[in-house]
């Protein structure tokens, strides 16, 4: 995951916002391409440590290469984010200084014409983040019901016209195999009116997001993994940092990491707030950070992005 290169405003106000020490712990819960990754190796010491995880094997694998005689400073793991905190503590680590999630899809991955995730051009139907996860693309399309696939198209993708796009869907699956993201994208295409389709960017955008979000199950696996997360930051100063690509992610982190940031509604005339009903958290940056024209120019898969960082306080 993660669409950010290493020259990126964005990035490096993330790096910041972790306030990385030197003989700190660190997770980047998103691998990607390894630009976070790199920038956070780069400023501990010896007795600092990072640990990179990525659902996809080839970020992994590509990191271990990149990275090969830096393993006193970094440990990469091949899982799912929301496998993080029971990966670190068979580490035996249980404290960490700060976290980040970068999250979305990378820019290998939408390169990459075997893995399904482009809308553009004639990929497989797959989707996966992890490969060696059986369900793909292909199978929701085929498998899952007409009710289903409103469900995920509308709650995922955001999508007014799901319904339409789920019964040009079922309707095309009962005449041929649909095995292409070019062959649905197409057919997602028929399912939106003439007049929509003329405004709003690719008409199967918003489906194949929903489909991938749906294959992948992210947005479930993101709220566990960044409140289990929360837990484990050190309650002296340990962040989150959180780089988020649509709403769906940014609802999730904003309400999650919100709700340690604020106090409770107390009754009137409390002369004193008790401790445990004290925020644990403060945010660093009230608004999300947004990158700049500039960025966007170099870099279009950047223009949704919004950082959010938090600190533990207690």
């Amino acid at each position: 995951m993660g669409t950010y290169s290493h020259q990126t405003v964005l990035l490096q106000e993330a790096i910041h916002g972790l306030n990385i020490h030197e003989e700190g712990t660190y997770v980047d819960c998103t691998y990607g391409r390894g630009g976070h990754t790199a920038e956070i190796v780069k400023r501990l010491n010896e007795n600092g440590h990072l640990y990179a995880l990525d659902a996809d094997e080839e970020a992994i694998s590509a990191g271990r290469a990149r990275f090969a005689g830096e393993e006193g400073k970094v440990t990469f793991i091949h899982g799912n984010f929301r496998e993080t905190v029971p990966r670190l503590q068979s580490y035996g680590v249980d404290s960490l200084n700060g976290v980040l999630f970068d999250l979305g899809v990378s820019s290998p991955q939408l390169d990459d014409k075997s893995r399904g995730f482009s809308y553009r051009g004639e990929e497989p139907l797959d989707m996966r983040m992890d490969r060696g996860q059986s369900l793909t693309a292909e199978e929701i399309v085929h498998t899952w019901t007409y009710e289903a696939l409103v469900s995920v198209i509308a709650r995922y993708g955001e999508e007014k016209y799901a319904k339409s796009i789920a019964r040009a869907i079922e309707s095309a699956r009962n005449k041929y195999r649909i095995n292409t993201t070019a062959q649905l994208a197409e057919i997602v295409k028929d399912g939106i009116p003439a007049a929509a389709r003329r405004s709003g960017g690719h008409p199967a955008k918003r489906t194949f997001q929903a489909l991938r979000i749906a294959v992948n199950d992210e947005l479930q696996a993101f709220e566990d993994a960044l409140t289990s997360l929360i837990a484990r930051l050190h309650p002296a100063g340990g962040r989150m940092a959180v780089i988020t690509f649509h709403s769906l992610e940014d609802r999730i982190a904003k309400r999650t990491l919100d709700a340690y940031c604020k106090s409770p509604e107390l009754p009137p005339g409390l002369p004193v707030i008790p401790e445990e009903m004290k925020p644990s958290m403060q945010w660093i940056n009230k608004k999300p950070i947004v990158p700049s024209s500039d960025e966007i120019e170099i870099n279009r898969r950047a223009r949704s992005a919004r950082l959010r960082i938090a600190e533990k306080i207690r």
